[in-house]
């Protein structure tokens, strides 16, 4: 359970404030307009700002102190992070070890993660040989590789075709889903969410709130978030 008590971060004169937690739901959303706030909620729960005020908790774990590298949280960005001078082989083997250095046992963990991407035979090649979404697979397996329980997707797939996008989240969210853990994905799609989240976490003017059943959010959202998914006044 990912607990934000009372959470207040500030970044230059923004500052966002959360206050929820997310108990059973595997996948969960965050939607918001631009500037709301979302990937500063990100930033904060992997440890890279630290709060002004309020603690975040892991499965009674608190985790206000700890560096990113401590924390059970893995994070995918947009640009992937992959190391261009490695291959993919290379890359994902950090996902196990910092040191890259593995057992037997352990590449053959990164081979069968590898084909459950779609990777397979594909481990002697670098970053730059591979597509757009074949490098947004490769940065998925590194994450999944790491095994922590909490793994955040800052629109980790925005900049994919739509039909890309789309088969990469569900993937995403069956493998992690598989695997015991939780998924928190910003988004600004609905249907990203209707699609495969159970809650949303919304993200308004520097307020986190939820989250909310996502049938719930999408079909009566707050006041402030009518516009932002293309509603009416009520």
């Amino acid at each position: 359970m990912l607990r934000l008590d009372g959470l207040q971060v500030r970044q230059g004169r923004f500052t966002l404030f959360a206050d929820f937690e997310v108990g059973s739901d595997r996948v969960v959303a965050v939607m918001g307009p631009s500037g709301g706030g979302k990937s500063t909620l990100i930033a904060a729960i992997a440890g890279f700002l630290r709060p002004i005020a309020g603690r975040v908790w892991w499965d009674g774990l608190d985790l206000t102190a700890l560096a990113p590298g401590q924390r059970p949280v893995s994070v995918l960005f947009q640009d992937n992070n992959l190391f261009p001078h490695l291959t993919v082989q290379e890359n994902l083997a950090l996902g196990v070890r910092p040191s890259g250095r593995l057992t037997q046992l352990e590449h053959g963990h990164v081979a069968d993660m590898m084909a459950s991407v779609g990777l397979d035979g594909l481990g002697d090649r670098t970053p730059g040989s591979l597509s757009g979404g074949q490098q947004s697979r490769a940065a998925l397996a590194r994450v999944l590789l790491a095994d922590r329980p909490l793994i955040l997707l800052d629109e980790s797939f925005a900049a994919l075709g739509p039909g890309l996008k789309d088969e990469l989240l569900v993937l995403a969210a069956r493998l992690i889903g598989e695997a015991g853990r939780m998924m928190i994905m910003v988004t600004h799609d609905p249907e990203d969410a209707r699609r495969i989240s159970s809650a949303v976490i919304g993200v308004e003017a520097g307020i986190a709130s939820g989250p909310v059943p996502t049938a719930d959010f999408l079909k009566n959202p707050p006041p402030g978030m009518r516009a932002y998914l293309g509603l009416g006044p009520e």
